[in-house]
């Protein structure tokens, strides 16, 4: 059942084009998760759809009675509101009256408990959940989501998982978190340069069809350089060598020439850099951290090893942040000290941007950190590391207050990168980082030769970087455990039974690397095949001159056409050799330079 059509719509904000005549069908049972480079239109598109701004043409059309609830990225209050009445307003429970018990069990769950504490007293984060909880009680038949796993810890991450598997309505959300995706979504919508692209998998599943999909544009456009290159040089051949030129011809050749390639995805580059990092790092000794009676930090003793790859979690408002603060310098201890070496130099990315609203022009913003930086390729320009976060040319004059929330992110995170440091602090940076952006950076932090220190909720990002990692637990003390997120779980809960892999020792088995070449049939036919083609298009000629000679001989005029479209697919059917004959000698070409 169709739940809602998206329909031709296009969306331009000044030059740049968001969407280009893009559409899409949304079913009963459709969880959706978007994906995109930042600044690419995944907010938009969720506002679109919600109804929250219209497109510049097409048109949401949404099956009859269908009802939306819409969670916004950055959510607004209304002056003087209270969290529970802020919930539940506008909402009924099965008996009409407000859902004052479902509103307090989903408050719970996501950490609120004062019910009747003003909104306008809660953090960044606890009011994003405030709003959350509003948008879940008696949820509508299309829940959009805006970002929903931000500023959420394991478990609610975890409880909100199950609430949204059995979730009966559509679902349409962006989110960085990829385990997130991977357990909810059963369709991934991925925007890129205005277009979109569906696959009917969840994350994993989508990793796969995206390669899969782009792996046959690229064999698409190999075959139509190929044609192509034929084309060219039959049109260079001239009238003299070649007789009449066919129209239809010349017509193919001037389309593929028209063409357009696949455009190769947005994607962030970075290059390695920093500065050397001495045999002294930081050492943490007898830390303790106290805000009135509640202690953060109880007693923590930490040697930071050169290479350590640490992860640090606990529940919110747990004092994650307040350590980072600490190692940094930015806060003092109430007992115990931080030595730090001389040759540390500190790349701290914090939770929360620093103040990005201002007139200052993006390329001002980067170089009044540095102008150039030598990475492992060579000394590369403030500008030239802008264009490999994808500020184009014209966006690194724009003011700072003109970019999306992720754009900011990015920014900031190139920033902190420019001042070449040894050892990297980075306080949830997987909050508005696009996936791309995200898997750019591990694979950046493969190769850093420093210290990296991450507090996420992220737990495929701790997965994916943490070799250690440190658990807020009861008291403020940290307890360390050894591996990434998903060993911490296994060693949290030893009672349950662990689901070892099948190690099953087999030999590894590698298919024989045999190299390419031609059959000696394929040999004898692409030493020829250039002659084949030339003499069946010359007998086409021929035929055509016959026709003109014979066109009112109507008998004699059915046999030469007859005779022409036989030629015609014998030469359809030598192209399509040629082709493949010559993309066969090109890799084996490559292969044996």
């Amino acid at each position: 059942m169709n739940i809602l059509n998206i329909e031709h719509v296009s969306k331009i904000f000044g030059d740049k084009t968001i969407f280009d005549d893009i559409s899409l069908g949304v079913h009963q049972g459709d969880k959706i998760g978007i994906l995109g480079v930042n600044g690419t239109g995944k907010s938009t598109l969720l506002k679109v759809i919600a109804g929250l701004e219209l497109p510049d043409e097409g048109e949401v059309i949404f099956g009859r009675g269908i009802r939306t609830a819409f969670l916004p990225q950055n959510p607004e209050f209304p002056e003087g509101a209270k969290v529970l009445s802020y919930v539940t307003e506008g909402k009924q429970d099965a008996d009409g009256g407000e859902p004052v018990s479902e509103a307090k069990t989903i408050l719970t769950k996501l950490g609120i408990f004062d019910f009747e504490e003003s909104v306008s007293h809660l953090s960044g984060g606890q009011k994003k959940r405030v709003a959350l909880a509003r948008t879940l009680v008696d949820p509508a038949e299309v829940l959009i989501l805006d970002e929903p796993t931000n500023h959420i810890d394991n478990d609610m991450a975890l409880w909100l998982e199950d609430y949204l598997n059995r979730f009966k309505g559509v679902l349409i959300m962006v989110t960085h978190d990829r385990y997130f995706l991977d357990r909810v979504t059963n369709k991934i919508v991925e925007i890129d340069q205005g277009k979109l692209y569906t696959y009917d998998s969840n994350y994993s599943g989508f990793l796969a069809l995206k390669a899969q999909r782009e792996e046959m544009e690229l064999a698409t456009e190999r075959k139509r350089q190929s044609v192509l290159r034929t084309e060219l040089e039959w049109v260079k051949r001239g009238p003299q060598g070649r007789g009449t030129k066919q129209r239809a011809r010349l017509s193919r050749y001037e389309q593929l020439k028209d063409m357009e390639g696949p455009k190769e995805a947005q994607n962030v580059a970075m290059d390695s850099v920093g500065t050397r990092l001495g045999k002294k790092t930081i050492e943490l000794h007898q830390i303790c951290k106290a805000y009135g009676e509640k202690r953060l930090i109880e007693d923590f003793t930490y040697i930071i090893l050169r290479d350590d790859r640490l992860g640090i979690i606990g529940p919110n408002g747990c004092g994650k942040s307040t350590l980072m603060k600490i190692i940094t310098g930015r806060l003092e201890p109430d007992a115990g000290e931080v030595v730090t070496g001389d040759t540390v130099k500190i790349g701290y990315f914090a939770q929360e941007n620093e103040d990005m609203d201002g007139d200052i022009r993006v390329i001002d913003y980067i170089r009044n950190v540095a102008d150039y930086i030598e990475t492992s390729s060579g000394k590369i320009s403030a500008s030239q590391m802008l264009e490999r976060f994808l500020f184009t040319p014209s966006m690194q004059y724009t003011p700072l207050s003109k970019l999306s929330g992720g754009e900011k992110r990015r920014l900031y995170l190139l920033k902190v990168l420019m001042d070449a440091p040894n050892v990297l602090i980075l306080d949830e940076p997987t909050n508005d980082l696009d996936i791309a952006t995200l898997r750019v950076l591990e694979d950046y932090l493969d190769s850093f030769q420093g210290i990296v220190i991450a507090v996420s909720h992220d737990r495929y990002f701790l997965d994916r970087i943490a070799e250690r990692i440190f658990a807020f637990e009861d008291g403020g003390r940290l307890t360390q455990y050894e591996g990434g997120y998903s060993d911490y779980l296994r060693a949290r809960s030893p009672e349950e039974p662990k689901k070892t892999k099948e190690k099953t020792e087999k030999k590894s088995w590698k298919p024989k690397n045999t190299k390419l070449k031609f059959s000696y049939h394929e040999q004898r036919e692409y030493d020829t095949i250039d002659e084949d083609i030339e003499k069946l298009e010359e007998k086409i000629s021929e035929v055509e001159q016959l026709m003109e000679e014979n066109s009112s001989q109507y008998t004699k005029l059915a046999d030469l056409t007859a005779q022409k479209e036989e030629l015609e697919q014998q030469l359809n059917e030598k192209m399509e050799r040629w082709v493949y004959l010559n993309d066969l000698a090109e890799r084996i070409e490559a292969q044996n330079s």
